[in-house]
């Protein structure tokens, strides 16, 4: 059958030569960077494909001026990135979730280290660990700093919420939930020992990241998790 025929899916699927933008969305969970003799930052191990001369170097994000405690505390895909330098297309994904990209103009958001897929190399990033939070999450929350002009891909599982941070009225997510906020923001940890029967995945205290200022906060609906270091 003609609907079900190789030709009928390779005209679904292919490839979109219309879109030649640095950063362009080819899926809604696949990303397409069109570098030309440039420098893009991208999560390592999230390229699926690429064409032209293009040269893959790892580069830890933990590597500049961090302790090697932190090293140890941090673990999973999302503790260090890799350059992709050169001319060509690359694609990149991670774990089949929705990718977002956001143009910074002299801005700064903070991502959770796990949900950042690929940024230019305009951007400056510096991680950081949510010390607090290090011996109650597996492995710690840690995040990235992201600030300056040009283009940043995040991910999230599933649609993503925006909430609205308002002075006088701070929000509460879950940690595992939380995707990026607003540069101005500094979440802090709230316990609450009433509630670690009905929230979280833990037997302890159940502790919400707390938002307070004039802000938002991106959350999603799942919960991820985190492995822990050897």
């Amino acid at each position: 059958m003609e609907k079900y025929s190789i030709r009928s899916f390779i005209q679904e699927t292919a490839q979109s030569d219309t879109k030649n933008g640095l950063f362009e969305l080819e899926k809604e969970h696949l990303l397409e960077l069109n570098i030309n003799n440039q420098t893009i930052m991208i999560k390592k191990g999230a390229m699926v494909a690429y064409d032209g001369e293009i040269k893959f170097t790892r580069e830890g994000m933990l590597s500049k001026g961090v302790g090697n405690l932190l090293k140890k505390a941090v673990s999973g895909e999302g503790t260090s990135m890799m350059k992709a330098s050169g001319t060509g297309r690359v694609y990149v994904a991670d774990l089949a979730k929705k990718v977002r990209v956001l143009y910074l103009e002299n801005e700064t958001i903070n991502v959770n280290g796990n949900d950042v897929l690929a940024h230019e190399e305009s951007i400056k990033s510096d991680i950081k660990m949510m010390k607090s939070v290090a011996g109650i999450m597996g492995g710690g929350l840690f995040q990235v700093h992201l600030n300056g002009t040009g283009h940043v891909a995040i991910t999230t599982h599933g649609d993503p919420l925006t909430l609205l941070v308002k002075p006088g009225k701070p929000v509460y997510t879950d940690p595992n939930a939380t995707v990026a906020w607003s540069g101005n923001l500094t979440p802090k940890i709230k316990t609450d020992i009433s509630l670690k029967t009905f929230i979280g995945r833990g037997s302890g205290e159940s502790f919400q990241l707390q938002f307070e200022g004039d802000g938002w906060v991106i959350v999603q609906p799942y919960e991820e998790t985190y492995g822990t270091a050897e």
